[in-house]
């Protein structure tokens, strides 16, 4: 093939048309980050007001209410007020938020309508400022979403660019809350974008930065939650990671299966879903007077994790509380978010297997839980480890963490079919993959599979020829290319053709050379790559194509679908076939062959 020939071919598919979505990008985050703190202000207002009756935003402690017993009917009203917002509102309020994102973006062409914008912010505030277990980063990236979402809808782009606009939404209100570009970008990588490509990756990077940017700006704090702490790098210490890693995916497995086992029980019942969240707001309302702590976004409890004040006592109650009340009322369809949950449960589990684990600064194994579980639960082993190196600005941990990380990941991807995010999708039929891997239609040519040794008709041959050719017991395949004497291909001859020229009345007599003068062939190339091929299948609306030389246009092969379906067996067959290249097993393969004749 000759260089000028091969100019079209790029590493990328990428064009200029990415700087105009990414300068969008910059008006989405912007609009993501203002929205993203408004939600914030609504979680404090609605926890004063539903708590100590002050309207005012203020940083007042759950567990400074004077309520009492009273407080267990706080979670219970504001969940009424949130079943009877999804009902006459919008359902796609319900849930965490990033399984309604990924929804949107694999089957609803990333379209979020305004009412999602508006009231998955108040319904989430409500529900946390009424006591909920939950984080408000789920709703904030569905909000993020909704807005980019939004922005696409008003302006000429694709279904993928208003993707990527969506997901550039959600990763700047993720920066918002945590000031974590980077963990941000790679949530959009692991989990929303579902491809690996600069049309998506540069804008949603743009939007996490001018997030960060802007945030800084407006002095909300980063790193959030800073830890300078750390462990002695050591095959001990490998050894505590692992094991860590290994817990955190278990209870990540038990976290799963609480939150479904829930929605399952919730789903028996005999009353309409609009009053499930006041069955769970009456768990978190008694869950509450066991451990005050639970209730809420929870940050302090982080904190204090991190800062190793919290005595392994305390953190058990703390996680065995959080764990039930979180999974109930999630369960039961309320509106809130799980990285903060997950980051609480992980963190206590940590400090409670402190005592057992090689010697290491306070707060160490619990940080190292809190990401575990989070990347455990949510299958984003990347995303969890910056993430926690983003909220305490350690980087000296980033070992540990990945290793943490990579173990819980293994242990939940054995374990367990589908994460706490895609199994609701699953639950609404629709299966989801989420593994990334090179098409191999990008990379084989049509040569490698064409059939080389091709039949075909002469130009001269009559239509009644042509007929009784093509009805002849010993004839193999329905369609044949018709070649002149240079063996320049003229078009394609099967039955339906052969009675289109007989019904629009052409004599028996005419040969096919005739029949095809002027007729438009569409031709392949041996040095073109199957997914071009594919695409010229389907243009065309046949199954077979002639494959002829650049240069003279003789025939040399033939190409149709069936060899399409092989390159994908063939790929399946690499995955599955094991064997020892160097030749040690097949000698003895062949010495086991030859016991079994004797």
């Amino acid at each position: 093939m000759k260089l000028s020939e091969n100019n079209h071919l790029r590493d990328f598919t990428t064009d200029a048309r990415v700087l105009t979505i990414a300068t969008i990008a910059v008006v989405v985050a912007t609009a993501g980050l203002f929205a993203c703190i408004v939600l914030l202000k609504l979680i404090r207002l609605a926890t004063n007001i539903a708590y100590f009756g002050q309207f005012t935003f203020a940083d007042l402690k759950l567990q400074d209410t004077s309520l009492g017993l009273a407080a267990v009917v706080v979670p219970v009203i504001g969940a009424l007020i949130i079943g009877l917002m999804a009902r006459y509102g919008s359902e796609k309020i319900r849930g965490h938020g990033i399984p309604e994102a990924i929804e949107a973006i694999l089957l609803g062409r990333s379209k979020l309508d305004a009412k999602v914008a508006i009231l998955k912010p108040l319904s989430s505030a409500i529900s946390i400022g009424s006591g909920g277990p939950f984080g408000a980063e789920g709703p904030i990236i569905m909000t993020g979403g909704a807005i980019g979402s939004l922005i696409a809808q008003m302006l000429p782009v694709t279904d993928n660019e208003r993707k990527t606009l969506l997901v550039a939404g959600a990763a700047a209100g993720m920066t918002t809350v945590f000031g974590t570009p980077i963990a941000a970008i790679m949530l959009a990588v692991e989990l929303l974008l579902f491809e690996w490509t600069p049309r998506s990756f540069i804008p949603v990077a743009v939007a996490a930065i001018i997030a960060e940017v802007e945030r800084t700006v407006l002095h909300l704090p980063g790193p959030i939650f800073p830890f300078q702490g750390g462990t002695a790098v050591s095959f001990v210490g490998l050894g505590g990671w692992v094991l860590v890693g290994i817990c955190a995916g278990l209870l990540s497995g038990l976290l799963t299966q609480m939150v479904y086992a829930c929605e399952d029980a919730f789903q028996k019942l005999p009353i309409h879903w609009m009053w499930w969240p006041m069955i769970g707001g009456l768990v978190v309302g008694i869950g509450g007077l066991i451990e005050p702590r639970a209730l809420g976004v929870g940050y302090d409890n982080i904190a204090d994790m991190l800062d190793g004040r919290t005595l392994a006592a305390a953190a058990l109650l703390l996680l065995v509380v959080k764990a039930i009340i979180w999974s109930v009322a999630l369960g039961s369809g309320t509106s809130g978010g799980v990285l903060a949950p997950l980051l609480i449960m992980g963190g206590a589990m940590g400090a409670v297997l402190a005592g057992i684990l090689p010697a290491a600064d306070p707060g160490f194994w619990a940080l190292l839980a809190m990401s575990a579980t989070m990347g455990g639960t949510m299958r984003a082993p990347l995303t969890a480890t910056f993430f926690a190196v983003e909220l305490t600005g350690n980087t000296h941990v980033l070992v540990p963490l990945i290793a943490a990380c990579a173990a819980a990941h293994a242990v939940t991807v054995l374990l367990m079919k589908r994460s706490i995010l895609t199994e609701k999708i699953a639950r609404r039929g629709h299966h989801l993959v989420r593994e990334y891997r090179v098409d191999p239609f990008a990379l084989t040519r049509v040569r490698e599979v064409m059939t080389a040794q091709v039949e075909s008709v002469p130009a001269t041959m009559t239509l009644h020829g042509a007929a009784a050719f093509l009805t002849a017991p010993e004839t193999r395949h329905p369609s044949f290319p018709v070649i002149d004497e240079n063996r320049r291909v003229l078009g394609l001859i099967d039955p339906p053709a052969i009675l289109r020229w007989r019904r629009a009345g052409k004599h028996r007599t005419t040969t096919l050379g005739d029949l095809l003068a002027g007729s438009k062939v569409t031709l392949a190339y041996p040095d073109e790559y199957l997914e071009g091929l594919s695409d010229k299948l389907l243009m065309a609306n046949v199954s077979h194509l002639p494959v002829v030389t650049r240069e003279s246009l003789q025939l040399i092969g033939y190409v149709g679908w069936k060899d399409l379906m092989r390159v994908r067996s063939r790929k399946q067959a690499e995955e599955r076939d094991r064997s020892t290249l160097l030749g040690f097993g097949t000698r003895r393969g062949r010495k086991a062959d030859a016991v079994e004749g004797v």
